[in-house]
Formats: structure tokens, C-alpha cells, sequence
């Protein structure tokens, strides 16, 4: 085993200046928050791509760069903790433009979902971002700054849908595509410019692509084979082969992790019930909660067509404007915890944020007819959306050491990308029943709306339901006095 290396105390005895943490801070929430940025354009777009294109596969616009970015996520966390943290973001984020660049100028659906992929390793950046914030920063400054890097959902929330209904109204979905290329060659140089390498890395060590390839391979395949399992048949030879062969592939990683000398995620971290426990209760709240995007949005976006389409067809600026007071909720939700989480019991605030999403969409199931009913909806539920998300990096923080930290943001981004990318395939499936196929494209019906809001209801609910699997651990405050004696 390799042995960690950290460089001499950082945090309250190295002279920094509050500018320069500033700087970094920002530098570090434009490149987080990029993944959730691409992510609200990428649903605001795939109404007008799907159109464009004449497809029936427009779940996949989206869920690419979910499965690929799953797929090296381990990979690209693992080689942060032998070449370091700065140096692997600078590569993700360069491999995210040349991706976002292939999808501007694509021409066919296949070249855009090619692109789509390699601008899919993109979604290293964020576990790396916010233990980049643990390494480099004094102590004081750790639960603000993960609190305003978590908020910046809620800007992004708020500021997302008013740039790309200006972006979509008056360029089309490619303004969006070359938004997003420009956007991510910012993340470069800012990163490059104001953000140190971690002084946090251990000594040596290799890379695992044995396990890699098979939690990878066993993801993919679960994760396509519930994609095309309507087309195929549920009880399909080909739909359960399919299946079998990923169930195979992680039985065969968890088998080989437990034998190597540098495992991807180590099982004496992942083993620890305060770890394991938070990584599955944040993973299935937080992961619920980025898939609800994939009803909303086709409701709010998707034209209204006699018996064919009944979504409201609103325009991107439209929609931008209805949905601000809700954006607004999700920036205090976020900021609200991140201040409060030094005080109070951090599985209280993601039990309380998850259940207001449960009361939020639930509402929405029967009220989601007209502006006035999107908004009461959200209004709930975007408080609880900021609390998920400002409070899943502090569980994290709060149960593994710093030296742990890169791997375990890397686990429960990887565990919350996964939930997202089953919860979103099984949405487009569930509102594809109750839909008309009309030249080429997928239209949606009321009640595949309803019946997908309510598939998003119960599994925040099961989120919800796994914040009792945690044990009390110490608050942020006393985590980070213990760590630093």
C-alpha cells in the first residue's frame, strides 16, 4: 500500500490572503458548478434537439454524458490521488470542451452523442473540486465554502434557464452547444490560473483498470439494458442477458477489490457503516432529485398538440421567468445549510430537505397544469433541493478523513450518477407509455407526465426513508478540531 503525503498545515498557519481564497473559491464554483450548468441546458435543449433530429432516443442526449462520466469517474479520481488533484482537473476539464466542441458542430445525432460522451468527463470535476476546497483551505473557511459551492445549484437554477431561453429563443439548441464549449475553456483557464495543486497525495501506488473496466462494464450494461428494456420486452432473453452480465461485472469487482494492493475505493473505507450508509442515502436523494429535470422540463418545454403532445409549450424565456421564485428557494435551501450545518445534526437536514421534495412533487403530481401550479410545486420542493444538495459534501466530510476524501466524493458522485441515470431512464419509459411517436419524434401525454412526477415522488421518498441507516457522527465543527489534532 502506498503511504499519503501532505504537505505542511495549510489552513489557519500558512499566510494566505482572503482575496486569494476568494479567487480560488470561485475559480472552484464556475468548475463545479459547469456540470450543473451543462446539465440545465442540456434539459432546456433536448426538446428543440429531439425536433431537430427527428429521434425517439432523446434520453440519451442527456444521459451520455451521465453513463460515460460514470464510467471514468473512478478512473480519473484514482489517477487525482497518485498524479494530484489539479493536474487530473485540468485534463477533465480539457477533455469536457474538445466534447463540447464535437456537439456544437455536429451535424447527425450519432456524432452529437459521440461528443456528448467525451464531454462526459467532465463530471470528475466536481468530487475533485470539493476536496481541492478540503485540502487548500484553513478550517474556517471549509463549510462556507462548501455551502456557496453547493448553493451555486441554486444560482445556476435561477441564472440556467434565463441564459438558455435567451440562448435557445434566439440561436437554437447550437447557441446552447456553443455556450456550453465556450463555458468549459473558462473553466480551464481559471482553474490553470487561481487553484494550487493539493498539497493531500499519496506516495506512489498504480491505477486498478481491472476494476475500473468491470464496475464500468456492469454499470453500462445495467444501465442501457433499463434504457432499451421497453423496446426489447421486460421479460426478454435479451433484456435479462443484458442485466445477468452487469450483476456479474460488479460481483466480480467487489471480488477483485478486495485482492488488489490499490483498489479503486477501498473497502475498509467503503465497509465502514457512517461511509457506506451516507454514500447510499445521499446517492438516492440526490441522484432522485437531478432526474426530476427529465419531466419538468419536457412538460414546460414540449409543445401542446391535440391528442399527440400535452406538455404546456412554453418558450425557454418563459419558462425561465415562472420558474425564478423557485430558483430563489433552492440558493436560500443551499446557503441556509451550509451555515446551519455546524450546529445541527447534518442527517436531520437531509431527511427535512428530502421530505419537502416528497411534499413538493407530490403536489405536482396533481397540480402541474399552469404557471401559478409549477410554481406553489416548486416552491417546496427547490427549498429541499438546496438542502440535498448542500448538505450531501458535508456528510461526506463529516465520516472519512482528508486523506479519504477525494475517494469518497468520488464514490457518492459515481453512486449518484448511477441513481440518476436509472431514475431518468425509467422517467423517459414510465411517460413514453402514455405517448405518440409523430415523425420520428417522442411525444408525452398528461399522464405519462403525472405517472413520471410520481416515479420521481417515490424514490426521493426511498431517500428519505434511507437517512435512518446513519449513524450520528460528529458535527463539521468537531470533525475538523479532531482531524487537525
Amino acid at each position: 500500500m502506498s503511504q499519503t503525503k501532505i504537505t505542511p498545515p495549510q489552513a489557519d498557519d500558512r499566510p494566505r490572503s482572503t482575496a486569494r481564497h476568494v479567487l480560488i473559491v470561485v475559480a472552484l464554483l464556475w468548475t463545479v458548478q459547469l456540470v450543473s450548468l451543462v446539465a440545465a441546458l442540456s434539459g432546456i435543449a433536448q426538446a428543440d434537439v429531439a425536433i431537430h433530429f427527428q429521434t425517439t432516443q432523446i434520453a440519451w442526449f442527456t444521459l451520455m454524458t451521465l453513463l460515460s462520466g460514470t464510467f471514468f469517474l473512478p478512473f480519473m479520481v484514482k489517477a487525482a490521488a497518485l498524479f494530484g488533484k489539479k493536474r487530473v482537473l485540468l485534463i477533465a476539464t480539457g477533455l469536457g470542451f474538445v466534447g463540447d466542441l464535437i456537439a456544437a458542430v455536429a451535424t447527425d445525432y450519432r456524432t452529437l452523442l459521440i461528443g456528448r460522451a467525451v464531454a462526459g468527463l467532465y463530471a470528475a470535476t466536481m468530487p475533485l473540486g470539493y476536496a481541492i476546497i478540503r485540502d487548500i483551505l484553513p478550517r474556517r473557511w471549509i463549510g462556507l465554502a462548501n455551502g456557496i459551492l453547493a448553493g451555486g445549484v441554486g444560482l445556476v437554477a435561477f441564472g440556467g434557464p434565463f441564459l438558455a431561453g435567451w440562448l435557445l429563443d434566439d440561436y437554437g439548441f447550437r447557441g446552447v452547444l456553443w455556450f456550453m464549449a465556450v463555458s468549459t475553456a473558462v473553466s480551464f483557464v481559471m482553474v490553470a490560473v487561481f487553484v494550487p495543486e493539493s498539497p493531500v497525495r499519496p506516495l506512489g501506488g498504480r491505477m486498478d483498470w481491472i476494476g475500473g473496466i468491470l464496475l464500468g462494464a456492469g454499470v453500462t450494461l445495467i444501465v442501457y439494458a433499463v434504457g432499451e428494456g421497453s423496446q426489447w420486452g421486460w421479460g426478454s432473453g435479451k433484456f435479462a442477458g443484458f442485466v445477468a452480465g452487469g450483476v456479474v461485472a460488479l460481483v466480480a469487482f467487489v471480488l477483485v477489490e478486495r485482492r488488489v494492493a490499490e483498489p479503486l475505493f477501498p473497502p475498509s473505507m467503503t465497509r465502514r457503516r457512517p461511509v457506506w450508509t451516507v454514500l447510499l442515502a445521499t446517492s438516492v436523494a440526490a441522484g432522485s432529485l437531478s432526474a426530476v429535470g427529465v419531466v419538468i422540463q419536457m412538460l414546460v418545454l414540449m409543445p401542446a398538440i391535440p391528442h399527440v403532445s400535452e406538455g404546456l409549450g412554453w418558450s425557454g424565456t418563459h419558462n425561465a421567468i415562472v420558474t425564478s421564485p423557485i430558483s430563489a428557494m433552492i440558493i436560500l435551501g443551499a446557503v441556509g445549510t451550509g451555515w446551519i450545518a455546524r450546529r445541527v445534526d447534518a442527517r436531520r437536514l437531509l431527511a427535512l430537505g428530502s421530505a419537502l421534495t416528497v411534499v413538493g412533487y407530490g403536489i405536482g403530481t396533481q397540480l402541474h397544469h399552469s404557471g401559478p401550479q409549477i410554481v406553489g410545486m416548486g416552491l417546496i420542493a427547490g427549498l429541499g433541493t438546496g438542502m440535498v444538495v448542500a448538505v450531501v459534501p458535508i456528510m461526506i466530510i463529516e465520516v472519512v478523513s482528508p486523506q479519504e476524501q477525494a475517494l469518497a466524493n468520488g464514490a457518492q458522485t459515481l453512486a449518484q450518477g448511477v441513481a440518476q441515470i436509472v431514475v431518468s431512464q425509467l422517467a423517459f419509459v414510465v411517460m413514453s407509455q402514455h405517448g405518440v411517436v409523430l415523425k420520428g419524434t417522442q411525444f408525452y401525454l398528461d399522464a405519462g407526465f403525472t405517472n413520471g412526477l410520481w416515479l420521481v415522488v417515490g424514490c426521493c421518498a426511498l431517500g428519505t426513508l434511507l437517512v435512518t441507516l446513519v449513524p450520528r457522527s460528529k458535527r463539521l465543527d468537531e470533525a475538523e478540531v479532531a482531524q487537525a489534532a
